[in-house]
């Protein structure tokens, strides 16, 4: 009976060629979506979660002028020390552009990372050789990545091996584990040993606010509540440091599962789940699309089909049977899309992945979770594409429908009608959608960032005792335009410190960013002066240095005239300070975050970057100098540098990614639609050959069969729209909630929405009706 159910799908699909190549080519693009989407949001939703201990492991996080997700390096000893229930307390402190030298082969790492021995009983890695329980134990001891140990020896084994660290430690090492997975907060190189750097960070492991840039993890016993931890928190940090910053200061407990999406830390990611819950919801819209094309196709066939089936029920077949036969035509056509899908999504990974800029790969698509989930959209879509037309077509009377007559009652056709409406709903939200992101990152891109970035490249300066010999090459330099020395370009944020004003009413710590910038900063940067003078350089007769702050600093003092400000001293620290001038607002930080009080001032003995601009037809060659004299003031170190740009990119590297993935999984589900919507008009051609042949003998002209035709589905995309612009809104309103510099959701963007819906109908549509059109009447009248 089964072999009969096949052979009678395989003629079925042959008879129905066209149909059925629309239903395959859809399905097959809708699973092969879906399956790059799971990939995708598996990697992003499961950061860290991989973990044994994932569950009962948090990082501790500070809470006093603002969220740090960094602690002083005093908070894990004293945290085992008070704390004795806690099943391991470690310390991990991440690291860039380390100078790596193995024999005479020298690296600039990118990044890497110091741990003590705990490290590795919270984390799970995979290790190729070395012990986990000692290999960081000791000092000068370090673990190397797969990648890195091929990188740096080769073939040889590289345990027990030494390479060189920032011309400074010797290393030696102790273990090698497998590249760590795509989907982990913590990247590094290599792991050295905490150990190694312990003497000389003493000062650092006593003081609270001796902040460095180092975590601190800890791991609960199984079934504790956290809520025990936190609550003696206070006591904790009074006894080791005092009442003072126990009144002022928060340690609070972080769940690693939360450290990927949490948003309130300096310098912490900038997408939340939502974001990919977005991509969920796309990829479940794709489905639904195929299989409303699947379910309208096969409806709009049912009454070819009518006959065949009352053939069938008269000559004995029970309508239970009937269900089966076109529940099997079904299962054949969606298991060939699978296997389709499945090839398309192994072809189309590596590209997709690389437009998104994500670290998948074609392995991840053979692992046990994805045929599970192709089994569970398999079974879906044979019930959601199969079901409502098996019934249908089961349930033709024999008597009606040997009599000539479809024996398709009117609910078809309004069930047809419905799923197109739900069709053109979707696409329009998706449209939408699509447009207020393209514009928010325009937004982010082409805003007046306060600041000219073009053309900038900034590099360091290991030896600031040589900042004065490089500044004097640099000037012999004919393809530098402008150059300045400082802690960073506008867009860097590294130096965040406390802030008061008691005459105007602060007398509590708020949090500033410091910049420590030369005279030419400003100048170089074109960043406009408000009031006041610009950067100049300290002398020994300033009794109290003399800045420059930004008009968000003057917001927070309740300063509305910049010229108020002048003369004004506030505190940083116990420092006191002068200002001298008011520059205006730049954005330092990404546009998810409100613009932060900014004091600049001189310093020179902080400046460890110089940024310089180039001129623009003479950039590989300025360059290639640049490195060269750099190279030759410092030969042990090696050059690296960044353009501006590209820094800034970074900022809105999650929106790109977001940006990039809608247009390519909304443009592929508005392209399914498309293809139904397609077949239907053929199929409403067919059925309505007569009918045109008539009305063309009659006078009927081609644009009033592409109207006959059209107006129908232009209806349904007025309808779709009414319901979809207030959804939209209600979505994107939401998403641009996360950031606090957006566009407003003008009329303009539904506007190109339903002209874009209509635009992309009337082309589909067209080419089926105007054939339709152009056939000759004779033909189809001819058996009248």
């Amino acid at each position: 009976m089964f072999r009969n159910y096949f052979v009678l799908a395989i003629r079925h699909l042959k008879r129905n060629l066209n149909y059925a190549t629309l239903n395959i080519i859809g399905l097959t693009l809708s699973i092969a979506a879906c399956l790059i989407i799971f990939l995708i949001t598996k990697n992003e939703l499961t950061f860290d979660t991989y973990h044994r201990k994932a569950d009962r492991t948090y990082r501790v996080t500070m809470n006093a002028l603002d969220f740090n997700p960094s602690v002083s390096l005093a908070i894990a000893p004293a945290m085992r020390n008070a704390f004795p229930e806690l099943e391991t307390v470690s310390q991990y402190w991440h690291r860039t552009d380390g100078l790596v030298k193995v024999g005479n082969d020298r690296y600039m790492e990118k990044e890497y990372a110091f741990a003590d021995g705990s490290f590795t009983n919270i984390f799970d890695y995979e290790w190729l050789s070395g012990n986990p329980h000692t290999a960081l134990s000791a000092p000068n001891t370090v673990v190397l990545t797969e990648s890195i140990a091929r990188k740096y020896f080769g073939d040889q084994y590289a345990l027990g091996k030494t390479f060189q660290l920032d011309n400074n430690y010797l290393l030696t090492v102790t273990g090698v584990i497998k590249d760590l997975p795509p989907n982990t907060g913590m990247t590094f190189g290599f792991l050295a040993s905490f150990a190694t750097i312990e003497k000389e960070m003493k000062e650092a492991m006593t003081e609270f606010y001796a902040i460095t840039g180092g975590n601190t993890f800890i791991v609960v016993p199984p079934h504790y509540d956290i809520r025990k931890i936190e609550s003696r928190m206070p006591g904790f940090i009074k006894q080791n440091w005092g009442a003072q910053i126990a009144a002022e200061a928060k340690l609070l407990m972080q769940p690693l599962k939360e450290v990927h999406f949490d948003q309130r830390y300096i310098q912490s990611a900038t997408t939340s789940r939502n974001t990919y819950r977005a991509l969920i919801a796309i990829a479940i819209f794709i489905i639904v699309t195929a299989c409303i094309n699947f379910i309208n196709l096969a409806t709009a066939q049912a009454m070819k089909r009518a006959r065949e089936t009352s053939v069938r029920k008269v000559l004995g077949a029970h309508r239970f049977q009937l269900i089966r036969q076109f529940l099997g035509e079904t299962s054949v056509l969606v298991l060939a899309t699978v296997v389709f899908g499945l090839g398309i999504a192994y072809l189309a990974l590596p590209q997709v992945a690389s437009w998104l800029d994500v670290n998948i790969g074609i392995a991840q698509l053979n692992q046990p979770l994805v045929y599970a989930l192709l089994a569970a959209l398999t079974l879906i879509i044979i019930l959601l594409a199969g079901l409502y037309p098996a019934f249908v077509q089961s349930s033709f009377q024999p008597a009606l429908s040997l009599k000539s007559t479809t024996g398709q009652s009117s609910r078809g056709l309004t069930l047809r009608k419905s799923l197109v409406f739900v069709q053109f709903l979707v696409s329009q939200v998706l449209i939408i959608g699509t447009l207020v992101v393209a514009k928010q990152m325009d937004f982010f891109k082409n805003q007046d960032l306060g600041f000219n970035k073009e053309a900038v490249i900034s590099f360091g300066i290991p030896d600031r005792a040589k900042r004065e010999v490089l500044e004097q090459q640099l000037k012999e330099n004919i393809g530098i335009k402008e150059m300045s020395f400082s802690t960073g370009a506008p867009s860097y944020n590294q130096n965040f410190a406390p802030f008061s004003c008691p005459a105007r009413g602060i007398t509590k710590d708020d949090v500033v960013e410091l910049k420590f910038v030369d005279e030419q900063f400003m100048k170089m940067f074109d960043m406009k002066m408000l009031t006041g003078e610009g950067i100049t350089p300290s002398t020994r007769k300033d009794s109290v240095p003399r800045v420059v702050v930004n008009e968000a600093l003057l917001r927070k003092l309740s300063i509305t005239r910049p010229e108020d400000a002048l003369g004004l001293t506030i505190m940083q620290g116990q420092a006191k300070l002068e200002i001298k001038g008011v520059v205006k607002d730049f954005q330092s930080e990404s546009k998810h975050k409100e613009k932060r009080p900014c004091i600049l001032f001189n310093n020179p003995r902080a400046f460890n970057t110089v940024s310089v601009r180039l001129y623009p037809q003479h950039m590989p060659a300025t360059i290639a100098h640049i490195k060269k004299d750099w190279s030759a003031l410092f030969p042990e170190d090696l050059f690296a540098y960044e353009f501006l740009d590209d820094h800034i990119a970074t900022m809105y590297k999650q929106e790109q990614k977001l940006y990039t993935a809608y247009r390519l999984f909304s443009g592929l589900a508005i392209i399914i639609g498309c293809l139904g919507l397609y077949g239907l008009v053929a199929f409403a051609a067919v059925q309505r050959n007569k009918e045109i042949g008539i009305r063309k003998v009659l006078g009927a002209s081609i644009p009033d069969i592409v109207v006959l035709f059209g107006k129908e589905f232009m209806l349904l995309i007025a309808l779709a729209f009414l319901v979809a612009t207030p959804l939209s809104y209600y979505l994107m309103y939401n998403w641009l909630g996360n950031f606090a510099y957006h566009i407003s959701l003008s009329a303009g963007i539904f506007i190109v929405a339903i002209v874009l819906s209509v635009l992309i109908a009337a082309v589909t549509i067209a080419h089926q009706s105007i054939r339709a059109a152009l056939s000759s009447p004779l033909k189809s009248l001819r058996t009248e």
